[in-house]
């Protein structure tokens, strides 16, 4: 039987944060008019987030990398364009570099109302942003095949997106701190493997015929299905300050679902291995971002991540062929090249300290190049 090739149609969902202009730490309670403005401009594509210092877009589904670069381009400056009127920077990072979790204020939506009632100090802390990719994918029994395989790769879409080395002033040691605040909540990391659609909805209706959650939205694990489109939605990575970044990673991730479908076509997949070995993997990627190594499971070695990448896009190019976003897959070797927005906020701070800035001043610094980053080439 020929299957029928999804079409492949992509979304990203990104999250930014508002800094007051004047002392670069987070608006806690912006003006409401801000978000309202941002509304007229561009309809429900702008959402709130959890924290009234945060702020959600969303493009249309797109059918080609061209179109989605036009759409995120257009939503990100208008977002930046009307902070701005009102006092306020927006940067593109997953965390912010020296904001506190307990001064931030909730948003007085039902929803979020819910979460922080139920989570407590957990909902409390994910003053973090992630960048979501949404892949449409028609067929549900090939959208659940191909989130088991495909979960091989979150931990290389990490590795290129990386942007959360401070949390609360302070250095980490880890390239995305983001994932060790947001795995604290339940239903997170990556997914079991499902045999079946239905089996996928079975777990689901353990949980929701318990009570415990109403729908699968509840559900925040690295990749999941999502519970409102048709479509398969990588969640694992941080969100990129630099637009030509995200892009790429939208552009490796479809390639590689298209690359997997493929090989389905010719009855082939991609080896499996044990979700606690991809873990690992997921935690160096966290710790390393792109400049460390990652397990290669068959050789049983510690691989570069750069000679990952190079075996990623030989691997991916006619599938990015077929796509047409070679440009924006060869791309991931540029952000190997010139590291992750967790590495240039790293090389910011440390620079400033020693032109003699105070620590406090060298983070201010790392703000700036976040806003100047996250506004670079929307024209």
């Amino acid at each position: 039987m020929t299957l029928q090739r999804p079409s492949f149609t992509m979304g990203i969902e990104e999250e930014y944060m508002l800094v007051d202009s004047q002392t670069r730490n987070l608006v806690t309670d912006p003006d409401p008019a801000m978000f309202d403005k941002c509304r007229e401009l561009l309809g429900e594509r702008v959402t709130h987030e959890l924290l009234r210092s945060q702020i959600e877009i969303s493009t249309k589904p797109c059918s080609s990398l061209s179109e989605l670069g036009h759409d995120l381009r257009r939503l990100r400056r208008a977002v930046i364009d009307t902070a701005r009127e009102y006092g306020m920077l927006v940067i593109a990072s997953s965390t912010h570099p020296f904001a506190q979790w307990w001064e931030q204020q909730v948003v007085s939506d039902e929803r979020y109302q819910v979460l922080t009632g139920d989570m407590q100090a957990v909902a409390h802390r994910l003053v973090t942003n992630g960048m979501h990719v949404h892949v449409g994918i028609e067929d549900p029994e090939m959208r659940i095949d191909l989130m088991g395989q495909v979960t091989y790769f979150m931990a290389h879409l990490l590795a290129l997106s990386t942007s959360s080395p401070f949390w609360g002033g302070k250095d980490t040691g880890l390239k995305s701190y983001r994932l060790n605040v947001f795995h604290t909540l339940p239903r997170t990391g990556l997914p079991e493997v499902f045999e079946s659609w239905s089996a996928y909805q079975r777990h689901v209706d353990v949980l929701i015929g318990a009570g415990i959650i109403e729908d699968a939205t509840k559900i925040w694990w690295d990749i999941r299905p999502s519970a409102r489109y048709p479509t398969l939605e990588m969640r694992v990575t941080d969100v990129c300050t630099k637009l030509e970044d995200a892009l790429a990673i939208a552009a490796v991730y479809v390639c590689l679902l298209s690359m997997l479908f493929r090989l389905r076509t010719d009855n082939q997949k991609w080896r499996s291995y044990a979700t606690f070995l991809l873990e690992e993997n997921v935690w160096r990627a966290q710790r390393y971002g792109s400049t460390g190594s990652l397990m290669d499971f068959g050789q049983r070695r510690l691989v570069p991540f750069s000679e990952l990448v190079e075996e990623m896009i030989e691997m991916l190019i006619p599938d990015a062929e077929e796509m047409g976003c070679v440009d924006e897959v060869q791309h991931v070797r540029q952000i190997v090249m010139d590291g992750t927005s967790a590495e240039r906020q790293l090389g910011s701070f440390r620079r400033a300290l020693n032109r003699g800035a105070t620590e406090q001043e060298a983070l201010v610094q790392v703000v700036d190049m976040l806003a100047d980053n996250t506004a670079a080439n929307l024209a």
